[in-house]
């Protein structure tokens, strides 16, 4: 499987990858000139010795590549792990790359994302984010319509403003952001990934990247079954 569908219209694809546990392995043995044919036990141990003592570069030499399709807000909440992706203390880059589609120069049919009526979520009773419990059905179906009136009529406005010669890098902006469909490719190394899946799949990380989240785990998971287990086995063995 090299693609799984999250959030109605959008997806994760595994587009690419290079390595696999070994190239961990033998990323940490030249330091002695040596080199693993194959993944022995002596050499996993010596990745969960990497990991516990977070000798972390060898991970950064296995790398893979995803396309993904999301709303603008799991899209920006996603970005952060590349603006910082100097994340370890004393480690310096960890390979991450992203480049996205942009309505300055295409103007596909904008895809957008609705929350069904038995989706929308109450605010938390004690924190300042995140969410609480599904709200009563009757509320939730109100604001799906109103949320898909009011982006019909975002679209209805671009289109015109399109059609009047409004450039696309300008009419966009008629457009409502945050259920809005992009899509990108994202480069990273295990390390890279790792990271952002222990965030990311916690109980109190927004519901709709956790989904995206589980389906990145799942299609990185055989890649790199050891070393991922070590960087994050505690969100891993659940």
């Amino acid at each position: 499987m090299s693609l799984i569908k999250v959030l109605n219209e959008g997806y994760v694809r595994l587009v690419d990858h290079m390595g696999s546990d070994l190239t961990v392995v033998n990323a940490a043995r030249v330091s002695y000139a040596k080199e693993s044919l194959e993944l022995s036990d002596r050499d996993i141990k010596l990745i969960k010795f990497l990991s516990r003592e977070g000798h972390t570069s060898p991970f950064r030499h296995a790398i893979t590549q995803f396309e993904v399709y999301a709303p603008l807000m799991v899209a920006r909440q996603w970005w952060k792990y590349v603006v910082g992706s100097a994340h370890y203390e004393g480690t310096g880059d960890s390979l991450d790359a992203w480049n996205e589609s942009s309505r300055r120069y295409i103007t596909e049919e904008p895809a957008f994302y609705f929350p069904e009526a038995g989706e929308w979520r109450s605010k938390p009773e004690n924190s300042k984010q995140g969410s609480g419990a599904i709200i009563e059905w009757e509320l939730g179906e109100k604001y799906s319509r109103e949320l898909i009136d009011y982006t019909e009529l975002g679209i209805s406005k671009y289109e015109a403003a399109l059609a009047d010669g409004i450039c696309a890098e300008q009419a966009r902006l008629f457009l409502p952001a945050y259920g809005m469909y992009v899509r990108w490719y994202w480069t990273a190394s295990v390390q890279s990934i790792a990271h952002f899946l222990k965030q990311r799949l916690e109980h109190d990380a927004q519901k709709e990247i956790q989904d995206y989240a589980k389906a990145i785990l799942e299609l990185i998971r055989p890649l790199f079954p050891v070393s991922l287990e070590q960087l994050m086995s505690e969100v891993v063995k659940d």
